[in-house]
């Protein structure tokens, strides 16, 4: 079955699929006028609106469910399997990809918006609601909500549970059985609770736990902050094949970074849509732009803690697939977690185990929720367009995800991986297809805040003037001049 699984996987991430993703988030990059470095500055003001919302959500709450999403064990084990894999190169190819990917998610949330849907009080939308209205494939846009709930509520839960048990195994011996239904017992009292309680839990635990994972890793590199140089110097060298310990490994580099940096960020999935669709704003560009801070956020902070800790104190391995170790600095040490834990060991003393097996905790079971949160939303979309009862498919949905937080918990670690990255890259697939499709949208939606922006003024979406079709959120609000609720950016 292992096998079988891995099998699947390669295939899905073949070497073509690998750098197809970098040439799309070029090909975004370059028609949006480099949007990821042009507009960071009103990233970084858009994101503090906490305002809140009666139909959805903050735009703080939105990036506080999305950034609960894409920070998970991805930003831990996921880099310390890149470096593994790929070596210290493998690093800078994250980079590159986050900061392509900042300009593909900009088109895809931006999408998510302008089509978003109010269905049942709250603001839904994600790749099935821009695929129906944008392009008009119905049964496309209703395929990818079906693997959206088997490729979040099932495959990729299972990493998290997984990981969360493994570590707390590791520190504290629990069983992971009694981790596992620890897991549902708390994840089924969020889940039962609604949006504004999945957007409130995140608002809360993300910026504690990114707080905390940044401050264990300052501590790590100060004390060995003579050493930064040379680890940026490793990670240049060893992307470009220079360094003569991993020369022979650009590829592999390149491959790795690129799959791992996508498995952390997933800008390009349109899995992290969903959270940005049901924030509130005045302008879709708004929501755009604050998602794309989240991939720098996710990779540049997150995912680079974690690689300068093992970098820095040379806690890692470097063992390619089907070739002789390159580097063995710790013996007998299966690529995971436990390397950030030994990292951290190896500054204070007694401490990495459990610090990391609670950060650990932290950062996967809010992966989780936001998990539950895309496949609900997907869930919503089908019940739309097909003659389901809400209530029973809606219960069906939680049983079925709890089961599978638990299953996780105990399945092999390995079979995990596959499984998840089988389900996030197969979502890639159809989103990429259809946000290439649909820039022209996205592009108007970009064009127009600038231009409103440059006139001095709140930018306020009219999806009629831009003739922008099917956007039908909006054209009720323009008809109705009832504009969503939205904090008054001061313009300077």
């Amino acid at each position: 079955m292992g096998e079988l699984v891995g099998w699947i996987s390669g295939l899905v991430w073949n070497q073509y699929f690998i750098y197809a993703f970098l040439a799309i988030g070029l090909f975004f990059t370059i028609i949006t006028r480099f949007v990821q470095v042009t507009h960071f500055k009103d990233m970084i003001q858009l994101m503090f609106n906490r305002e809140d919302s009666k139909s959805g959500v903050s735009s703080f709450q939105a990036i506080s469910m999305s950034l609960g999403s894409r920070v998970g064990t991805g930003n831990i084990a996921g880099v310390v399997t890149a470096i593994a894999l790929g070596g210290p190169g493998a690093v800078f190819w994250m980079w590159v990809m986050s900061f392509l990917g900042a300009a593909t998610s900009f088109i895809e949330i931006s999408l998510a918006q302008i089509y978003k849907s109010k269905i049942d009080g709250e603001y839904r939308g994600g790749p099935p609601y821009y695929i129906e209205k944008g392009l008009g494939f119905k049964k496309l846009a209703i395929a990818y909500a079906i693997l959206t709930i088997v490729a979040n509520g099932f495959l990729l839960m299972n990493i998290q549970s997984n990981t969360i048990a493994v570590s707390m195994e590791g520190a504290f011996g629990i069983p992971p059985f009694i981790v596992g239904l620890f897991l549902v017992a708390i994840l089924a009292l969020i889940v039962f609770g609604g949006t504004k309680r999945i957007a409130k839990t995140a608002e809360f635990i993300v910026p504690i736990m990114a707080i905390g994972y940044i401050v264990v890793c300052a501590i790590v590199l100060i004390a060995n902050f003579t050493f930064i140089p040379e680890v940026f110097q490793l990670i240049f060298s060893s992307a470009f094949g220079l360094n003569s310990t991993f020369g022979g490994l650009v590829g592999s580099a390149v491959a790795w970074g690129v799959q791992r940096g996508f498995f952390s960020n997933a800008a390009g999935s349109g899995g992290e849509t969903y959270e940005g669709a049901a924030a509130e704003v005045s302008h879709p560009a708004k929501q755009g732009l604050v998602q794309a801070l989240a991939v720098y956020i996710d990779t540049w902070v997150i995912c680079s803690a974690t690689a300068f800790m093992i970098l820095i104190t040379g806690m890692f391995n470097v063992h390619p697939s089907g070739q002789d170790a390159v580097v063995t600095n710790v013996p007998g040490v299966e690529a995971g977690a436990i390397n950030v834990q030994l990292a951290v060991d190896n500054v204070l003393p007694g401490f990495g185990y459990p610090f990391l097996a609670f950060a650990l905790l932290f950062f996967c079971f809010t992966t989780m929720v936001s998990y539950y949160y895309k496949s609900e939303t997907s869930l919503a979309y089908i019940i739309s367009k097909k003659k389901i009862s809400k209530r029973w498919s809606g219960s069906l949905l939680k049983f079925l995800v709890l089961i599978f937080v638990f299953t996780g918990s105990i399945v092999a670690t390995s079979t995990a991986w596959a499984l998840g990255d089988i389900g996030l890259g197969s979502m890639a697939y159809l989103n990429i297809f259809a946000i290439v499709l649909l820039r022209k949208p996205a592009l108007k939606v970009l064009k127009d805040y600038k231009e409103q922006r440059k006139a001095g003024i709140d930018p306020v979406f009219d999806p009629i003037k831009l003739n922008i079709k099917n956007a039908d959120f909006w054209e009720e609000q323009v008809k109705n001049n009832n504009e969503p609720t939205d904090e008054k950016i001061r313009i300077i």
